[in-house]
């Protein structure tokens, strides 16, 4: 990859890692795990999948955010905003519609296929034989 291809990189990764976090404490903090829990029932969705969607928004994100498994997290992460995009589809197009619209999640499931295409770029955590290095 050239050098700006690496840094692109790197701030989508960092920028939608952050988004993730913060993402997956808003369903701790704000919405708490019950309150979670709760909405995934009212959907039909099985209350355990509230724990996963948390535990995998900020485990991916951190993830994310550090480089590591870079192809392999974004991949994981699309299946979570395919079914935010469901979630918010009887909502309209624009995410300021009550409940929110279907396109940030749906445009967001792109960015992970880019990020996954690209790869952690500049200033990853990366496998060696002697640990993480950054590379």
């Amino acid at each position: 990859m050239t050098p700006n291809a690496d840094y692109a990189a790197l701030l989508l990764r960092v920028s939608s890692g952050a988004l993730f976090v913060a993402h997956g404490l808003m369903k701790v903090f704000v919405f708490t795990i019950p309150g979670t829990v709760g909405y995934f029932e009212s959907l039909g969705l099985p209350g355990f999948l509230a724990y996963l969607t948390i535990l995998v928004e900020v485990a991916g994100g951190l993830a994310l955010i550090l480089g590591v498994a870079t192809r392999a997290v974004s991949l994981a992460l699309i299946p979570v905003l395919l079914g935010a995009t469901w979630v918010h589809a009887g909502n309209g197009w624009v995410f300021s519609s009550e409940g929110g619209g279907w396109e940030f999640p749906l445009f967001w499931a792109i960015v992970q296929g880019a990020i996954a295409l690209l790869g952690s770029g500049a200033y990853a955590l990366k496998p060696s034989a002697r640990g993480l290095v950054t590379a």
